[in-house]
């Protein structure tokens, strides 16, 4: 309230320096209108324009001064509420910490910290590729292809001729005798009963 009727008094003073003004301009026409054909009332002109300069003066030093109150009001008022949003933040605060205790909230921001740590041991156990088995050894895997593919070339290599499987089996039994060499024995059989004997014995 105080500062709207500091500015009303400006807005009156303002409007009061224009008046002065502009009767300022007005004297000092009628004094040059007159200067030469009616000194007595230039001169009279010039002294009420002195008059109107004089309280323009006056005025100019008021508002100043009005204008210092009106901004050392205001910058009060902005000290005043910004202390008291202040105070009121505080107030806030102290609520809120009410029910906090700063070890409270240092054990609480420890077990935050643990459980992420836990959190990123699982994650990274999860992620894991050697319990899918792919750490083998890569020149282990290689060493064995190449023995494969060589078993392979061998066989390949063998197979131009009879594999054992192939071979004809050997006959367990007596051979048969040609039949040119069965009548020559036959007929020295008959010839020589010693010899047909030991034959007999042989077999």
């Amino acid at each position: 309230e105080a500062i709207q009727k500091l500015r009303e008094t400006e807005e009156m003073l303002v409007k009061k320096q224009e008046f002065l003004e502009k009767k300022i301009e007005q004297e000092l026409a009628t004094a040059r209108k007159n200067g030469t054909k009616n000194k007595r009332a230039a001169i009279q002109a010039l002294k009420r324009k002195k008059r109107y300069e004089k309280q323009l003066q006056q005025i100019d030093g008021t508002l100043s001064t009005i204008e210092m109150q009106r901004e050392a009001l205001e910058g009060a008022n902005t000290n005043t509420a910004v202390l008291t949003t202040m105070k009121n933040a505080a107030d806030a605060l102290k609520a809120a910490h009410k029910h906090m205790d700063v070890d409270q909230v240092h054990d609480m921001m420890d077990d935050i910290a643990e459980q992420q740590d836990v959190a990123k041991e699982i994650s990274e156990a999860i992620s894991n590729p050697v319990a899918f088995g792919t750490d083998i050894d890569e020149d282990e895997l290689e060493k064995e292809l190449e023995e494969l593919e060589q078993e392979e070339l061998d066989k390949e290599l063998l197979g131009t001729g009879p594999t054992a499987d192939q071979l004809p089996s050997v006959p367990t039994g007596e051979l048969p005798m040609p039949a040119a060499r069965a009548k020559t024995s036959a007929k020295v059989e008959e010839e020589d009963p010693d010899l047909k004997e030991l034959l007999a014995w042989a077999h």
